[in-house]
């Protein structure tokens, strides 16, 4: 298969803090974020544009911290890269092995395991200054403790602070409705997104004799962001890395998982059982006062908040959002011997995941007969349960023909199933059908006033995976194989649409892998069939929506090019993805119908025709990475450039949003390093992004596009957008040592 794999030294040398740093060096993985926390990962052009709302699709790509899943609705944890043996990239569907949500490729985090041979440790330290923003920095360290000839235990622990660079610039706003005038004063601020960043691992390892071993571990991280991390793009701001937000805007964001691996030998045969649980909460502010006005300027919304006296309140809006998961997996697996000519894997896997969901939409002093009930101001509030199950049996056989010729087959059956019950809306006061007005029982989610969602899908499918190698010499290698991945469905929390149903990927790929002395070049060449794509998007009264959009196929290679010698290395990575829909995308995704037939009392608009390109993902990304190492006395000195360069992308599959929102532009980013390292020391003068290039990563707008983004008619200047940059140039000088 295609495996991309940073090991420790080279994410150290790559500056490497966060997951969307590592993402600039892996050539098929693109990433869209909206703040630290909050991301989602793609693999060869294989997204839709998911908005990542919480009753939406999981993800595409899965994320393992070690041997545990630890991907969420709401993206990939941000974890702090520090210690780790090394990061995988495993490209193409790896449901056979790694199962749900690992439809288009699987991210793994490998952690450096505790050490019998001795006791030895580290600590480093870093200061670095964000142009046109702050200066922050990072301490880190580990200690690893030989107990005794069989065990051992490391203890990790990391502090980072990442100075802010987006200013929140005066501004105001008069509501026409009621003519009341808003502005942000309070909360003008420079730099004001900053974010602090702490946690700590601790991992055992017990050899119980020469062929059992037990690793329990121990890891939690906390993460709090202020402000916002987008530059807006709207008439009231003029400069770049400015916005104008009228409420605090802030997250945080903390976890902990507790994980145990017992691994061990029946007769020959290896057997690996690993287990865990994970709990995260994320808390958030967020302004959505955009909302507000927009919705009143064109419809007059503002003329319905009123208090208690019946007189007109400000229509402000603002969020407070309280998301609680609860993660349990569990994994148990069998090898045959690995130099057998017949080997065979395979196992059983359980998980369990639990999204608590609370989400308060907020204008103050609004009447009672209008507020949520049991809530202090709600004008909207979303209190749900949703829980995801997965079972999977799953096995490969590998059969060497020749010597040089391996036939390796694999399957996987699975069963999901999800529910969604709980509470969305308004008061009965303020809508006569969505929220109060449409329960149907008593409240089943603690803090809801009642219920009006009560929906299940599930599920059970089989998917394949079948491989031919062939080693021409020990020093290279061919293959060809065909997979087949899947992301399993879900529910439409609007009543009048059906739950969603799952989506598979079927990969078609031929490959090298080569190592001629200095010389490494690996590479693929690839289609993937991509069916019943899940398409999430903003619907009516900004409820999130999940429909098919048929299928699509994406056509790429990828190439992996390095080269050593002596105290020269040079390394090349790219990949080019031509993705795009093979079907007309219509507004309603029924197989009865087509774009051209309406049904009965509906309107069946063309969104996207056949032919369109998926969105967010571009057609080329590509890397290299450049170093030169040589001895000055008694130390080591290197220097060391890195060049990143990402594609123009489509920002919506639609046609219509995405002439709105407009396509992001192609980008270039460098970085350039040079240090010293003695026997048991370091230090490193770094510059990231070294030509403060405003590459955009993602756009987003408070409510559907055609009212937050365009909403005076063919002119985006009357809109506001929130464009996501990557970090500005950022120099830095950081020391370690051993010990």
């Amino acid at each position: 298969m295609a495996i991309t794999a940073i090991g420790n030294e080279r994410l150290n040398e790559l500056q490497v803090k966060e997951f969307q740093d590592v993402v600039k060096f892996l050539p098929s993985v693109t990433i869209q974020t909206l703040a630290p926390g909050f991301s989602q990962v793609y693999f060869r052009g294989v997204a839709s544009g998911e908005n990542a709302n919480h009753s939406a699709s999981l993800p595409t790509v899965g994320t393992y911290l070690d041997e545990m899943p630890i991907t969420t609705i709401q993206g990939a944890l941000d974890i702090h890269a520090y210690d780790f043996a090394r990061v995988e990239a495993l490209a193409g569907p790896q449901g056979t092995l790694y199962g749900a949500s690992s439809m288009a490729g699987t991210i793994k985090l490998v952690t450096n395991p505790p050490d019998t041979s001795g006791t030895y440790g580290s600590v480093g330290l870093e200061l670095n200054t964000v142009k046109s923003g702050d200066v922050g920095g990072v301490a880190e360290g580990f200690i690893n403790a030989a107990l005794s000839d069989r065990a051992a235990l490391r203890l990790v622990g990391w502090y980072r602070h990442d100075g802010g660079y987006i200013d929140n610039i005066a501004g105001s706003r008069t509501y026409p409705s009621s003519g009341i005038t808003q502005n942000n004063a309070a909360l003008v601020e420079k730099n004001y997104n900053d974010v602090d960043t702490y946690g700590a691992r601790l991992a055992l390892g017990i050899d119980l004799d020469d062929d059992w071993t037990i690793k329990p571990t121990l890891m939690g991280q906390v993460q709090k962001a202020d402000g916002s991390f987008a530059q807006e793009r709207s008439s009231a701001v003029t400069r770049k890395l400015q916005t104008v937000q009228y409420n605090p805007e802030s997250s945080k964001d903390k976890w902990f998982q507790a994980a145990l691996t017992i691994e061990g030998k029946i007769g020959s045969w290896d057997l690996t059982a690993t287990g865990g649980h994970m709990r995260r909460k994320t808390t958030v502010e967020s302004d959505y006062s955009d909302y507000a006005y927009f919705y009143d300027a064109l419809y007059g919304y503002g003329a319905y908040f009123t208090d208690n006296n019946g007189d007109l309140v400000s229509p402000n809006q603002y969020i407070q959002g309280i998301d609680r998961y609860k993660r349990s997996f569990a994994e148990l697996r069998i090898a045959s011997p690995a130099d057998a000519r017949i080997r065979f894997i395979g196992g059983v896997f359980w998980q369990r995941q639990a999204h608590n969901i609370e989400q308060n939409y907020i204008i103050d002093n609004i009447g009672d007969a209008i507020t949520v009930p049991g809530t202090d101001s709600d004008i909207w509030l979303t209190k749900q349960l949703r829980i995801d199950r997965d079972y999977a049996a799953f096995g490969e056989i590998s059969f060497d023909i020749t010597d040089q010729l391996t036939l390796t087959g694999g399957g996987r059956v699975y069963k999901f199933d999800n529910s969604l019950v709980g509470f969305f809306g308004y008061s009965d006061g303020f809508s006569g059908s969505t929220g109060v007005a449409g329960c149907f029982a008593g409240p089943v989610v603690a803090g809801s006033p009642c219920t009006n969602l009560d929906k299940s899908t599930s599920d059970t499918d089989f998917i394949h995976k079948l491989n031919l190698t062939y080693k021409i010499s020990d020093n290279a290698l061919v293959y060809a194989t065909w997979s087949r991945g899947f992301r399993p469905g879900g529910i439409n929390r609007r009543g009048t649409l059906p739950p969603y149903g799952p989506d598979t990927l079927d990969n078609y790929e031929i490959g090298w892998k080569t190592n001629f002395g200095p010389l490494r070049f690996n590479g693929a060449i690839y289609q993937e069939d991509w069916n019943d794509i899940q398409l999430s998007f903003l619907g009516a009264n900004g409820l999130t929506e999940i429909r098919s959009a048929g299928i699509a196929r994406i056509r790429g290679f990828e190439v992996d090019i390095g080269y050593r010698a002596g105290g020269f290395s040079l390394n090349l990575g790219g990949s080019y993805n031509d993705a795009e829909i093979r079907r007309d995308f219509c507004a309603i995704a029924n197989p009865q119908f087509d774009c051209t037939i309406d049904p009965p009392g509906q309107t069946n608009d063309l969104l996207a025709p056949a032919g369109s390109r998926l969105p967010v993902t571009p057609k080329f990304k590509g890397n290299a990475v450049a170093r030169y190492e040589w001895p000055v006395g008694d130390v080591d000195a290197h220097v060391q450039f890195a060049v990143n360069h990402t594609g123009q992308r489509r920002s919506d599959l639609r046609t219509f949003e995405n002439a709105i929102v407009g396509n992001f532009k192609a980008y270039t980013t460098a970085d350039v390093s040079i240090g010293v390292k003695g026997e048991s020391w370091s230090g490193e003068l770094f510059a990231t992004n070294l030509f403060d290039s405003r590459g955009v990563i993602n756009s987003a707008v408070q409510c559907g596009e055609s009212i937050c983004g365009d909403p005076f008619g063919g002119s985006t200047t009357g809109g506001v957008f929130y464009d996501n940059v990557i970090r500005p140039r950022l120099i830095g000088i950081k020391v370690s040592k051993d010990f």
